[in-house]
């Protein structure tokens, strides 16, 4: 259920979990689907040379990348992204992620808390 007051997070108080299926990557989940009612946001950081492996999932993505650079494969195109990049995922698309640069990348990670299609 979804709380019905303001919610204000410190990315850095919130402990980082791995995440399954991926290599030098850890999440925050900042916003839940039980804090919201139509999405949940979550910070993704990913040491130089993590990888998220392919996989897909029936909603869509939004990605904001913070800081690093990262390799997204969107079915079967493959992007490079920085800072102040934005990237739309569609749902059932299979992706997966990179770290390229030589610094730890983080990015912003937004999903509906339904499934898109």
């Amino acid at each position: 259920m979804a709380l019905d007051k303001p919610k204000v997070v410190k990315a850095d108080e919130i402990e980082p979990k791995p995440v399954e299926g991926a290599t030098g990557t850890r999440i925050r989940v900042l916003i839940s689907s039980s804090d919201a009612p139509t999405f949940a946001m979550r910070l993704f950081e990913m040491d130089p040379g993590g990888h998220i492996e392919l996989h897909s999932h029936p909603w869509e993505h939004e990605i904001f990348v913070l800081r690093g650079r990262v390799r997204v494969r969107i079915g079967d195109q493959t992007i490079e992204a920085g800072p102040r990049t934005a990237i739309y995922i569609p749902p059932n698309v299979p992706h997966e992620y990179w770290c390229i640069s030589e610094e730890k990348a983080e990015f912003i990670c937004v999903i509906p808390n339904k499934p898109s299609a």
